[in-house]
């Protein structure tokens, strides 16, 4: 006891007021743990990983050519007649979150549609605007026109990268900036043909066993046992 007072312990007893608040919800330390290294391309052939820096290369044909509109009779005459709501449709399928198709069919109606009626409108007054208006209107018409081909051309590539398909014509965006509205009709359809290969799965047909009956073997006498009782024999008979 004596000892105990010459020598006073070094812990301090912490108060109800002096402890920690912090509470843990239950699960709370038991979190996954992200490890990068895992994360790697492995080969659909032979399932190696594969270095950060491998590119498949972009050999693939296209399923259809780019003037083969008629094959799909629905996307064509969307695309002759609302391709801003085929354009939505397009980056809505190609891209795996969630993208409303109402974004990209609105920029695509302001920028295409909007300028087609404002050069269409421009062409319809040319003895009322002043030639210098005109030229001006001209121009930006021409710049947006290569700004919605550059816009275009790159969802045509990122297609094209997801699925390592060749270009065809040509660039991506001079593709859109030449013929757009065939560019549309053939990403759709490229990607209706894709899309329906990954869904379908093929299905594991199993035939159930044979219904086996019980019977009783009644044609043949029924031998008799040592203490007396009858012995039934009896039998297995698949069906």
């Amino acid at each position: 006891m004596a000892e105990e007072m010459s020598h006073p312990s070094k812990y301090v007893k912490l108060t109800k007021e002096q402890a920690p608040m912090e509470d843990i919800n239950p699960g709370e330390l038991n979190q996954p743990i992200d490890v990068p290294q895992l994360h790697v391309v492995k080969c659909n052939e032979c399932g190696q990983p594969l270095p950060e820096s491998f590119q498949a290369p972009a050999d693939e044909p296209w399923t259809t050519g780019i003037f083969e509109c008629t094959n799909d009779t629905e996307s064509c005459w969307m695309g002759l007649c609302c391709p801003c709501v085929l354009f939505g449709r397009n980056v809505e399928q190609m891209r795996e979150v969630d993208t409303p198709w109402t974004g990209p069919c609105i920029c695509h109606a302001i920028f295409v549609e909007g300028g087609i009626a404002l050069a269409a409108t421009t062409a319809a007054l040319h003895g009322f605007i002043d030639p210098r208006t005109t030229c001006l209107v001209v121009e930006g018409l021409f710049f947006s026109w290569w700004m919605c081909g550059i816009y275009t051309g790159l969802v045509r590539q990122s297609l094209q990268k997801k699925y390592h398909l060749e270009n065809s014509p040509c660039d991506p965006c001079m593709v859109h900036c030449c013929m757009h509205w065939c560019a549309l009709c053939q990403e759709h359809r490229e990607l209706k043909g894709r899309l329906l290969e990954e869904t379908f799965e093929p299905m594991t047909i199993v035939n159930p066993p044979p219904v086996q009956q019980m019977n009783s073997a009644s044609d043949s006498p029924l031998p008799r046992s040592t203490n007396g009782a009858d012995q039934v024999h009896v039998e297995m008979q698949a069906l």
